[in-house]
């Protein structure tokens, strides 16, 4: 009898496991990081409770178990859950239970929070990934012909880089024809491109920070008259866990965050832009209230490296894709501001174009301005076109990714951008010094 009930304790116990393993529907993913607190995100198949328990990896007893979210249907079956009253600068791992049962992932599951080093020592060195452009097929929805999206695997080869955050430059996944019309269709892709297999290990260790452009804010150029955005805006905020969500009490994925000693500024290039047909006024791509929120922070951070993240091209003049050449009197205005204002450190990010290279632009009597494009992951290469700006030798037109390296002392910083293939072979790197990137005393 002992024996029987044994063996139905087992039974029972093997069947609540998998049926808690059958409601994790992506993820879990590791979010914004602080010193006293990190955000995870988690999305299940079904309405469901859903906590997290975490520990210091240099205390396994002790552990901690986060505020319990119920996932909605309305929401996605997302949850965003925050681990609070965290040590600063420590790794955690931690564990994700669904109603209760402990979900076991075949991958390690870890996070850290900010180190408080000022006043104390020299920042510490760390690393991140960036790039844009990720398709993932699904062929009832996709166009005709040959998969656009492919080389998932790169996904992996991003993870065995061992970055401390990776940030996500736009088309981070593709709204199709039959998506963007309906709350059912916008929710359907993020999950369908979240649910990669190939990304959930990527998903579970490394902080994730994000912007957005046209793709998976709308319909290819799209712009601020689309007239769904507002439901697109919801999304992004459900299933990417930023600090915040627009500034100044306006809508928008504008946002902020630090790491180490430096400073990284999320723009967005849609919501407030001007259609690309309108001919009767000025064109701009982040709009007056962006713009100033954007050099009020530059001008009063003292960050060696400040890094402006956003979705096009920012040096690039050639007209003939999205990027500021557009709108060329809201990127003059944003360049005579940095010199203006002497605000030093200055670097671009961005994607979009299928392509990546550096581009630089050379000032008189100012630091030159560095914009790094790196893209895509996945999505479909694109040839090369002409850009003015380009550094000889640093086009790539094939899928790939980038890795910036930050270390040295205090005052003698050095940021070192690496190109990947997919497979994590080297295609060239680039290194500047903090001190290039300053005004002549």
């Amino acid at each position: 009898m002992k024996k029987l009930k044994l063996s139905l304790l087992i039974v029972l116990s093997a069947v609540s496991f998998s049926f808690a393993q059958n409601l994790l529907q992506a993820g879990p993913l590791v979010g914004y990081s602080t010193m006293r607190e990190v955000c995870l995100w988690v999305q299940t198949t079904k309405e469901a409770k859903v906590k997290f328990s975490y520990w210091n990896v240099n205390d396994k007893e002790k552990k901690f178990f986060t505020n319990e979210v119920a996932t909605k249907a309305d929401e996605g079956f997302t949850a965003k859950i925050i681990c609070g009253n965290l040590d600063e600068g420590q790794t955690y791992n931690y564990e994700l239970f669904i109603n209760d049962k402990k979900v076991a992932r075949p991958y390690e599951l870890k996070f850290q929070t900010q180190k408080l080093w000022q006043w104390r020592s020299d920042p510490p060195n760390f690393s991140l990934v960036f790039g844009s452009c990720n398709y993932v097929n699904e062929p009832k929805y996709d166009r005709p012909g040959k998969p656009y999206g492919a080389n998932h695997e790169i996904f992996k080869s991003i993870l065995e880089k061992k970055p401390d955050l990776m940030i996500w430059l736009g088309d981070n996944f593709y709204y199709r024809e039959g998506d963007w019309d309906s709350w059912s269709g916008i929710l359907h892709r993020n999950t369908h491109t979240r649910s990669l297999p190939e990304l959930q290990p990527l998903w579970g260790s490394v902080h994730h920070y994000a912007i957005w452009d046209d793709h998976d804010f709308g319909p290819n150029d799209s712009d601020r008259g689309f007239w769904n955005k507002e439901r697109t805006f919801e999304a992004f905020k459900l299933f990417w866990p930023n600090p915040s969500f627009g500034i100044n009490g306006k809508p928008g994925i504008t946002t902020y965050f630090q790491w180490s000693d430096v400073e990284f500024f999320l723009l967005d290039d849609r919501y407030y832009k001007t259609p690309n047909d309108r001919s009767d006024e000025e064109k701009v791509i982040l709009g007056e209230n962006q713009f100033n929120w954007l050099i009020d922070n530059l001008s009063y951070s003292r960050a060696p490296f400040k890094v402006v993240a956003v979705g096009g091209q920012f040096l690039n003049s050639n007209t003939g894709t999205e990027n500021f050449s557009r709108a060329p009197k809201e990127r003059e205005q944003i360049l005579r501001a940095l010199e203006e204002n002497k605000i030093e450190g200055v670097i671009f990010i961005d994607g979009d174009i299928h392509r990546s290279e550096i581009s630089k632009l050379a000032r008189e009597n100012s630091y030159p301005i560095y914009d790094f494009t790196i893209s895509p992951f996945t999505a479909g290469p694109s040839k090369i076109s002409d850009n003015p700006f380009r550094i000889e030798n640093t086009v790539y037109a094939d899928r790939n990714f980038a890795r910036f390296e930050i270390t040295g002392a205090r005052k003698n910083r050095v940021l070192k951008c690496t190109l990947f293939d997919v497979n994590g072979k080297e295609i060239w790197n680039y290194s500047i010094n903090e001190n290039e990137l300053k005004y002549k005393k």
